[in-house]
């Protein structure tokens, strides 16, 4: 009788245990990982329809996840792109308008998704390119890392310079590295080292490669492999960044870290005009309020929570990342804290089937946009605006303006309540590039080629003209 009382008590015991382990596994916060690449076009990838770039890694992260085709980023150039990602909302609201960073950066009052994630137990890691500021107030480590690994410029070589400026150097937490190699292996090696040290505290990382930004540098033994490719830049490029991210879904694997790791994967802007990138049937390309300059291809994979194999046509914005990630790791947004973005987690779980955005915005300078529903505006300050259905024309070739006034007015009124609650531009951008990017879109309203594409092009064709 003793011996049956004890089994059934160590039965009760296991059974207990066995439950308590199951509801700490519930409830075990999620690694979040962001993983940001540059200039990259929209059908570069296999996952997006490209048929000559191999990307097998990445196509892989994409069938584990879903796949967004009506994703956008809040600016079409890489700095204030990165603001809005970093910050949650409207980079415009804290003044981070036009691209560089002005000598000033991120305002002192904004707080990161990196401060958050920081204050609620999370090692937090920032790889890569930065862009948000050089001085010490915009560093990594005082904007919510613990740890920096990367650069604070725009862009710089893919080898090693023999005496770096401060913002072009490598550096680890302020401390310049010397290193050797392709700077796409040595953050993807920086990625997975941090994985492999991260332990069992759950960890938030800011993976922002550089590649496929100008110059278009990459390794003797790719470009080898890609001799015959007519982007064999490109491709040799791309095939270096798909290798490291698929090095970082090795250790998550053998860590036993995949599945409960949200992860993040999409493009700062649209694609470059001069890096070889192609997007497809869109019009336009990065710097411009055109699709091609920030419609992006967007992966969201959490292997615990989410189903894989999966498409969604909401309209979405990078915006998002920061409330998803919060509602992710069930993390109480602070009450003083105001975001833009939505939780995307009730679409991809099937629970809300409209948009997480009605509406959706984009200016910088005298260029701007809105986008509601199919409807977009394009707006130039001085020269006039155009009007797309979008689900009829994504190639933005058939102006409505004239057709659909009221459609017009009701887009012109939206944008005009959104501008309302932004400050002013802390900075512009010089006046040749404010000149390229207005001849540009003024040129692409009028569905013509731009006769120049950047400065370099407008002072040839200045001195071609004295």
């Amino acid at each position: 009788m003793n011996r049956l009382f004890s089994i059934c008590i160590l039965t009760l015991i296991t059974v207990f245990a066995c439950n308590s382990k199951t509801e700490v596994s519930k409830s075990e916060p999620p690694n979040v990982i962001i993983i940001l690449v540059d200039d990259a076009g929209y059908v570069d990838f296999g996952f997006m329809g490209s048929q000559d770039l191999q990307t097998p890694n990445i196509d892989s992260l994409a069938k584990s996840g879903v796949t967004f085709t009506d994703a956008h980023v809040s600016a079409t150039v890489c700095a204030p792109s990165r603001a809005g990602l970093i910050t949650g909302k409207y980079q415009q609201r804290f003044g981070f308008e036009a691209n560089g960073t002005g000598g000033i950066g991120l305002s002192d009052n904004v707080v990161t998704i990196a401060d958050v994630f920081k204050a609620n137990g999370y090692k937090t890691y920032a790889i890569g390119k930065w862009h948000l500021g050089s001085d010490k107030t915009d560093h990594p480590n005082q904007r919510g890392f613990d740890e920096f690994y990367g650069f604070l410029a725009g862009s710089r070589s893919y080898f090693p310079l023999d005496n770096p400026s401060i913002d072009e150097m490598l550096q680890h937490n302020g401390e310049r590295v010397v290193f050797e190699g392709y700077m796409t292996d040595v953050l993807g090696k920086q990625s997975v080292t941090y994985i492999e040290e991260s332990g069992d505290k759950p960890f938030f990382m800011y993976l922002a490669y550089n590649a496929v930004h100008t110059p278009m540098h990459a390794k003797a033994e790719d470009l080898e492999k890609f001799k015959n490719h007519p982007r064999k830049e490109l491709a040799a490029m791309t095939w270096s960044l798909d290798e490291n991210i698929g090095k970082l879904l090795k250790v998550l694997e053998a860590s036993g870290k995949r599945e409960n790791t949200l992860i993040y994967f999409l493009s700062d802007n649209g694609g470059a005009h001069n890096n070889q990138s192609s997007t497809g049937t869109l019009k336009g390309w990065k710097g411009n309020k055109f699709e091609g300059g920030h419609r992006v291809p967007f992966i969201v994979s959490w292997p615990k929570m989410i189903k894989g194999n999966q498409k969604f046509e909401g309209l979405t914005s990078s915006l998002d990342i920061f409330t998803t990630s919060l509602s992710a790791a069930e993390i109480n947004k602070p009450k003083t804290l105001k975001l833009d973005g939505e939780n995307l987690l009730p679409y991809l779980r099937g629970e809300k089937k409209s948009n997480p955005h009605e509406t959706l915005f984009w200016r910088k300078l005298d260029e701007s946009a809105v986008r509601m529903g199919d409807s977009k505006l394009i707006q130039l300050k001085g020269y006039g605006s155009v009007l797309y259905n979008l689900s009829s024309d994504l190639g933005e070739t058939n102006d409505l303006s004239l057709i659909y006034n009221n459609k017009l007015q009701e887009l012109k009124l939206k944008y005009n309540n959104w501008e309302s609650t932004l400050m002013a531009p802390l900075w512009d951008e010089s006046k040749p590039w404010m000149d390229v990017t207005y001849h540009i879109h003024k040129q692409l309203m009028e569905n013509k080629e731009p006769e120049y594409k950047d400065i370099w092009s407008l002072a040839f064709k200045n001195r071609k003209q004295d």
